[in-house]
């Protein structure tokens, strides 16, 4: 355990080349600061806890997920498919019971980082991630239905369903909010076409909030917010919420998880350094989660926006993320007062904007084209993060696919008739064996019980033959109910009065196959042999000559 913690902990590797490149990372840093000012903002308001959530949340993780974590180029904060968890666990819990969701979610990230995990948890269908950032995607735009058309958000736990009652409870009199959240959104757009590297989002924000102030606009505004960082304080709760909040802190730290080390994997491609060390990552992000609690903040995760934007700012390790927090840590201070005017509209408008990048549609093209499983994979994913939730959408996903998985190899399964007369045998048997009732099958692939009862349908109607002899050398996998169907196979046939033999059965298969009691099924022990050359010599003592009995031998 010591050992596991010792390679964990952060060291002195992580900050090479700083000494020299300290200009690149505080460029670097501050640049990913602009850009994450205002989407902290926005992600703590749609989760309902607020806009002073949303930044301590990207000021702490920021430091903490940056100093521990397992990428040098990792910038950690609040998500989008954060907000999607949190949401309801703020409607039925209510504000403190996120706390207690990130500290028991941070928890869970640093004992899978120290089991080391990490390998296991990034290891998830391409399809079922695709179809999980389309559900989550939609799932955010759906959210900031109600905030952009300057309407109450209205009752109900479906997101899609409370998005309808917003647009049937609009009315042209709240015209204003909704051509904020447009203007927000356009100018998203069109800003990086007319020059690339301006931070779109904050521009568009200051943008709508002058406009705003200006013409006197009757909307909906972000409220105070703190000058500063809350003093740390223990998280509390009520004992029998303490269920529901276990729950939701598990789909944090799954979600928490996947999206880190997706994150980290898309920077080991981006950037030209050390790649990441997926357990460290998830301890990193564990430690990041459960230091949020004590500051009133949200659970928080890798961002891969903000990790992009890190690398191409010129990033190389962990000093830029730290920078990045200290600078919206002095924006909490300098800019408070500002901060509380901005409009919800606005800040709706860059998440509507922000989920619609989240969907590669390219990529999600290509997963769709593929095969039809990988498309049914994408939509069945995709319509379970949107109709239910998001564990349960990974969940279902990896089912599926699992399931499909199986079904592919079952039917790469294959049995088939040998033939017998190309093995070289005794030549005074040859002639012999070509007018005798020997019939040989090759097992290929997997037997397994996606595949036993097809074994069992087209091996069991055998017919016109006195000895089968069976072929397990190119079999590469077989489980209990494999072998209890090869089992069964052997008793019908050996009642029928077909003799059966196996062959070639592999060292790694010997003991499967005798525990189940396919063995003890043969007529006699001398009925398992080497070679098929073999298993030809012995099924001629078991062929009948012309009108007469089977010919002596033993077994």
């Amino acid at each position: 355990m010591i050992d596991r913690l010792r390679a964990l902990r952060p060291r002195r590797h992580d900050y090479q080349g700083l000494r020299r490149g300290w200009p690149g990372e505080l460029l670097a840093g501050v640049t990913v600061a602009v850009v994450a000012l205002p989407l902290a903002l926005a992600f703590g308001v749609a989760s309902g806890l607020g806009a002073e959530a949303g930044l301590v949340t990207a000021v702490v993780a920021g430091v903490v997920a940056g100093v521990f974590g397992g990428s040098h180029v990792q910038v950690s904060g609040p998500t989008g498919a954060m907000t999607v968890v949190l949401v309801p666990v703020v409607a039925s819990v209510g504000p403190g019971g996120v706390v207690v969701v990130a500290l028991l979610a941070g928890a869970i990230l640093v004992f899978a980082g120290v089991a080391r995990l990490g390998r296991y948890a990034s290891v998830l269908p391409w399809p079922v991630v695709e179809g999980f950032t389309v559900g989550i995607a939609v799932l955010i735009f759906l959210q900031q239905v109600p905030p952009a058309l300057g309407v109450e958000t209205p009752d109900g736990t479906n997101t899609a369903v409370i998005a309808a009652r917003a647009l049937a409870d609009w009315a042209p009199a709240q015209w204003p909010a909704l051509a904020i959240a447009a203007l927000v959104a356009a100018t998203m757009v069109v800003l990086p076409r007319v020059r690339r590297g301006l931070p779109a989002a904050l521009i568009a924000v200051a943008a709508a909030t002058v406009i705003a102030e200006v013409a006197d606009l009757s909307v909906d505004r972000i409220g105070e917010i703190p000058s500063g960082l809350p003093l740390p304080e223990l998280p509390t709760f009520v004992a029998g919420d303490l269920p529901r909040l276990l729950s939701a802190a598990l789909a944090v730290a799954a979600l928490g998880a996947i999206e880190s080390l997706l994150s980290a994997k898309v920077a080991d491609g981006m950037a030209d350094a050390e790649p990441h060390d997926p357990d460290r990552e998830l301890f990193g992000q564990g430690l990041a989660n459960v230091s949020v609690a004590f500051f009133g903040g949200m659970p928080a995760t890798g961002a891969i926006a903000r990790t992009a934007v890190n690398v191409r700012a010129g990033a190389r390790t962990r000093a830029a993320a730290v920078i990045h927090g200290v600078v919206l840590a002095g924006s909490m201070v300098a800019l408070a007062s500002l901060l509380a005017r901005i409009p919800l509209a606005a800040l709706a408008g860059v998440l509507m904007v922000t989920a619609v990048r989240m969907i590669e549609f390219g990529t999600v093209a290509h997963v769709v084209r593929s095969t039809r499983d990988d498309a049914l994979l994408v939509v069945v994913t995709a319509f379970v993060t949107v109709a239910f939730d998001l564990v349960l959408a990974v969940g279902v996903g990896v089912a599926l696919a699992s399931l499909l998985a199986l079904i592919a190899v079952a039917d790469s399964t294959s049995f088939e008739r040998e033939p017998i007369d190309s093995v070289d045998v005794d030549p005074a048997l040859e002639h012999a064996l070509l007018h005798e009732h020997i019939v040989a099958y090759r097992l290929d692939g997997a037997l397994f019980f996606g595949a036993a009862e097809r074994f069992l349908l087209e091996l069991a109607d055998v017919s016109d033959v006195e000895v089968v002899i069976l072929r397990l050398g190119r079999l590469r996998v077989i489980d209990s109910t494999g072998a209890q169907a090869l089992s069964d196979l052997i008793a019908q046939l050996e009642r029928r009065g077909i003799t059966v033999l196996l062959t070639s059965v592999q060292p790694q298969h010997r003991a499967l196959i005798e525990h189940v009691g396919v063995i003890g099924r043969l007529a006699h022990e001398n009925h398992l042999l080497p070679t098929l050359a073999d298993a030809l010599v012995h099924a001629r003592r078991h062929v009948r000559g012309p009108g007469s009995l089977k010919l002596a031998g033993n077994g």
